[in-house]
């Protein structure tokens, strides 16, 4: 069975930038629970499966991001210290500005 969702309630993406599609079968029960959780949660199916699949991914992809321990402490230190005064931009930061915010 092929999943072919009509959008019923006002979309929360910007669909102009939406280029992809996706196109896969499913079980008619995992039809019926997917639909009945999107309309539960006021979703399209669309962007139900689309949120949960993208926060899944991202979940995994998280988990395979990896920094090297000697930069992550260097990073860590560096965050922890007080900064560095840059000369350059305090004359710059004490200038009259170009532009005023009104």
């Amino acid at each position: 069975m092929y999943v072919h969702c009509t959008h019923t309630q006002e979309r929360k993406r910007d669909v102009s930038t939406i280029a992809g599609r996706l196109n896969f079968r499913i079980p008619p029960s995992a039809e019926k629970r997917l639909r009945s959780a999107a309309e539960a949660n006021h979703q399209t199916l669309t962007d139900f499966v689309l949120g949960a699949a993208e926060a899944r991914a991202e979940e995994i992809l998280a988990s395979r991001t990896l920094v090297a321990s000697d930069y992550f402490d260097r990073l860590v230190e560096a965050m922890d210290s007080p900064p560095t005064p840059i000369p350059v931009l305090a004359k710059a930061a004490q200038q009259d500005r170009l532009f005023k915010q009104l």
